[in-house]
């Protein structure tokens, strides 16, 4: 093999490494908001976001349960992250939206009051969760830096469990 062909070689699996390289760096969210704050979960955890459909109420569990909807022939559970997180409930608008989360085998379908945006995050912009809410316990992952924003990423494994 030639000087020449080997030096090109070596250039583009230089340039492959460091594009593998910079996509481990980066970590894609999707942003809503539930209130006044904004969160985000990891893109690949979103099974997908729906409007509002009809659902049915459940009897003998939390609140924060609304129940159960069909969606493609699958039975999911509803929850109202408002409630759940101790804010009030509200009327569902046309921003509503219910996002539908999965790990693993576990799925469920979540209020919330408005989509933000597909987010790229430096994982250097990533900090950990608050000292007080650090832990296995925590539905919080940890909190983002945006330009002019902070948001709250949540694990998404924590808010699949079933404490019902």
């Amino acid at each position: 093999m030639s000087d020449k062909l080997k030096e090109i070689i070596d250039r583009q699996n230089s340039q492959q490494n460091s594009a593998i390289e910079q996509s481990d760096k980066i970590v894609q969210l999707v942003g809503f908001v539930i209130g006044e704050e904004e969160y985000a979960v990891p893109i690949l955890s979103i099974q997908e976001i729906i409007k509002p459909i009809r659902w049915t109420r459940v009897p003998q569990t939390p609140q924060y349960i609304l129940g159960v909807f069909n969606l493609r022939g699958s039975v999911i559970p509803l929850i109202d992250l408002r409630t759940k997180f101790g804010l009030k409930p509200k009327k569902h608008n046309e921003e509503t939206r219910f996002i539908v989360m999965k790990d693993e085998d576990d799925v469920a379908g979540f209020v919330i009051d408005r989509l933000t945006m597909a987010l790229r995050l430096k994982k250097s912009d990533i900090g950990p969760a608050p000292d007080t809410l650090a832990g296995d316990d925590s539905a919080i992952e940890g909190v983002g830096k945006l330009a002019d924003k902070i948001l709250t990423i949540l694990k998404v494994n924590k808010l699949l469990e079933r404490d019902f």
